[in-house]
């Protein structure tokens, strides 16, 4: 192979390994869907009724959590408990929540957002359902995920929120440990700026060809 072809391949891989920083979201979101964030604005008074209504339900979500708490190996995992709530609580402040549908017109539960309600004013919303612990709040770990999809979730132009309790461990029981929560705090993301890092990858077909297999045994 010619040399100077092998080392332009290489540096195209590197170019393509190296990851893409501060994207603005609300670009990322019209890319991928064809629709729009739609922004916060503080003056706007249908915003103003929106702001109060999801305040109330965020209450009501972490004040219905802390009955029971959630049990869970891991805090990680508590996010996926808490969607339920949360939409139960909007439901009850008047507003029509649910899993968000794709084109095709099929819900979808995995992904981003979590959560798609209607307001008063007929206009449709998206929320995402998030914790985090207050020690980590101001550290580079990632917390914010979002993948393309031949079934993406976001269909309408939008307002797009994030709602993210702050967990602790009340006990442990068992292997389990017991979570509740003290605060939250809810976020529009129109202003978000995400990265991108590539990777390559390949399905069990691939992976398990018979010209790659040089041994194999049974047990």
């Amino acid at each position: 192979m010619d040399k100077n072809y092998t080392q332009k391949l290489e540096e195209v891989i590197k170019q393509m390994l190296t990851p893409l920083k501060k994207i603005p979201f609300n670009l990322v979101i019209e890319g991928l869907s064809g629709c729009k964030i739609i922004p916060f604005d503080k003056k706007d008074k249908k915003d103003v009724v929106l702001l109060e209504k999801i305040i109330q339900a965020a209450n009501l979500a972490g004040s219905e959590l802390n009955k029971t708490g959630i049990l869970r190996p891991r805090p990680n995992e508590v996010g996926n408990d808490i969607e339920p709530f949360v939409k139960r609580a909007l439901n009850s402040v008047g507003y029509k929540a649910d899993t968000p549908k794709t084109n095709s017109g099929g819900k979808k539960s995995t992904g981003y957002p979590d959560i798609e309600f209607t307001d008063e004013f007929e206009r449709v919303n998206y929320l995402e359902c998030k914790t985090f612990n207050i020690e980590n709040i101001s550290t580079t770990q990632r917390s914010f995920y979002l993948s393309p999809s031949d079934e993406f979730k976001i269909t309408k132009n939008a307002h797009h929120f994030v709602l993210s309790f702050e967990i602790y461990v009340e006990k442990s029981i068992g292997k389990d440990k017991l979570f509740k929560c003290k605060s939250w705090k809810l976020l529009s993301v129109e202003n978000l700026d995400v990265d991108v890092k590539y990777e390559f990858n390949a399905d069990n077909a691939r992976l398990y060809a018979k010209e790659l297999i040089i041994a194999e045994g049974s047990l």
